[in-house]
């Protein structure tokens, strides 16, 4: 692939400054200005001759081509007429020989690799390049920083908190008991390592299981101290999850289908649920389980009655995720 400088009309050229506009035509020339249509957007532009920021593409014997019909050819030998070139090769689908105008090249290439880029002169002023460096060192010393996930929170933090939040946020997948007395701030720190882990990408997948009279004050913690929009699941979200999508699957038309395939708790990556709705429904701990988990967060844990006669529901519940969740926080101040 390379590069001229004259226009004639039908010749193919490329935008330096809109590479999106795709592979250009030249459809009018004077001896000053230079007027290039690009067909897959539909857009043409004027261009002065004297600093048209353009490329002229040329391919070379051994490139593959393609044409605006779909085909594709690989250039065994290539002539010009009248400023315009002619590529002859062998067609890949039928292996025949075949003879292709540049005028019927196909307008939607991209030229992605940094060496066709490179070879067709379509080079980025220099500042662009010391952005792109500038960000990543700023996303690399981000990354690094111990306080990743712990700075944006909205948290006047005592010295405990950051401590049991920085301790537990930068484990992989944690398994721990947090067990402060009543107002030291068990969800403060819980909302920390959520936070964290999700911004150092240690977790994806986050479940908080409550009792029902805590649901709304978990769901505007979250929101409101680290900026997490958890979604709240009951038995009437999960009915119309499974409706609405079992209706985009068409199970309304097929009477062996069942929208019960649909697993609601897919839907979203931060759930906030109540433990007593789940201990009440085989089918929804079913499908929760199957849902994966990256982190689990469990509050007021102390309620998780056990005896070896007559374990509770809500202990049978909680402990077949813990078995399926590679992270787990209990929270109780009654340990």
């Amino acid at each position: 692939m390379s590069s001229d400088s004259q226009f004639s009309v039908g010749q193919r050229w490329l935008s330096n400054t809109e590479i999106e506009l795709g592979l250009g035509v030249v459809i009018g020339s004077d001896f000053r200005s230079v007027e290039v249509l690009y067909p897959a957007t539909g857009e043409a532009r004027k261009y002065t001759k004297q600093d048209a920021p353009l490329t002229r593409l040329i391919f070379e014997i051994g490139e593959t081509v393609k044409s605006q019909d779909g085909w594709e050819m690989t250039i065994t030998e290539k002539e010009e007429s009248q400023g315009l070139f002619i590529y002859h090769g062998l067609r890949e689908d039928t292996k025949a020989q075949a003879r292709l105008p540049e005028t019927m090249l196909d307008s939607h290439i991209r030229l992605n690799q940094p060496e066709k880029r490179l070879f067709s002169q379509q080079l980025d002023n220099p500042k662009w390049f010391d952005l792109r460096e500038r960000a990543l060192d700023y996303q690399y010393d981000y990354l690094r920083s111990s306080t990743i996930g712990l700075a944006g929170a909205r948290i006047s933090l005592i010295p405990h908190q950051l401590h049991i939040a920085s301790e537990v946020g930068g484990r992989h997948a944690p398994r721990v008991l947090l067990a402060d007395e009543v107002g030291l701030g068990k969800t403060i720190e819980a909302a920390l390592i959520i936070h964290q882990q999700l911004k150092t990408g240690r977790a994806e997948r986050v479940l908080i299981l409550v009792p029902d009279s805590l649901m709304h004050q978990w769901l505007v913690e979250m929101l409101r101290r680290v900026n997490l929009p958890f979604a709240i699941y009951d038995e009437s979200r999960c009915e119309a999850i499974e409706k609405s999508e079992g209706l985009s699957e068409g199970f309304e038309d097929d009477e062996t289908s069942d929208a019960s395939a649909v697993n609601p708790f897919e839907n979203d990556q931060l759930v906030l649920c109540s433990i007593d709705f789940l201990s009440k429904s085989e089918k929804r701990q079913q499908q929760i389980q199957a849902a994966g988990w990256d982190l689990m967060v469990v509050d007021e844990a102390h309620h998780l009655a056990w005896s070896s006669e007559a374990p509770s529901a809500e202990y049978l519940c909680v402990e077949a995720l813990a078995n399926k969740t590679p992270g787990v926080l209990l929270l109780t101040a009654t340990p």
